[in-house]
């Protein structure tokens, strides 16, 4: 089959899900004022989901989202100010991903990977979740 025949094929609208997973970032969050002043490494999960994704039958880069600006973006958030809840933070980064870019839900998790508690644990974390209102 040529491209020219994939071209023609109409598709019906396709729902897609962009992950972006381990985005590492050295920040200054947390309750205390020593891991807000000294900071610490944070990584970002996010998920965006669109009801309609035209890249699945254009192939155009422009049809979709552009996951390296999202990045730019969440990082930009997160390194800009600082707050004391992974709660809040997450939230910030949800709210401005789904006002900056054509999507129906945004999924953030913000996890700290050595978090300033007295007991070992792989990581703490907090997943907000924000949706377009109809």
């Amino acid at each position: 089959m040529s491209d020219a025949d994939d071209d023609d094929d109409e598709v019906p609208d396709t729902p897609v899900s962009i992950e972006i997973s381990g985005l590492s970032l050295y920040t200054h969050h947390g309750v205390s004022e020593a891991e807000r002043e000294i900071g610490q490494r944070l990584v970002l999960d996010i998920t965006l989901d669109m009801l309609r994704n035209d890249a699945t039958t254009t192939d155009d880069v422009a049809d979709t989202v552009d996951y390296g600006e999202v990045c730019q973006l969440a990082a930009l958030i997160a390194q800009q100010r600082s707050y004391r809840t992974l709660e809040r933070l997450a939230t910030a980064i949800a709210d401005r991903l789904l006002d900056d870019f054509d999507v129906h839900s945004v999924m953030v998790k913000a996890s700290k990977p050595e978090p300033p508690i007295p007991l070992p644990v792989d990581e703490a974390s907090v997943t907000v979740w924000r949706e377009l209102e109809d």
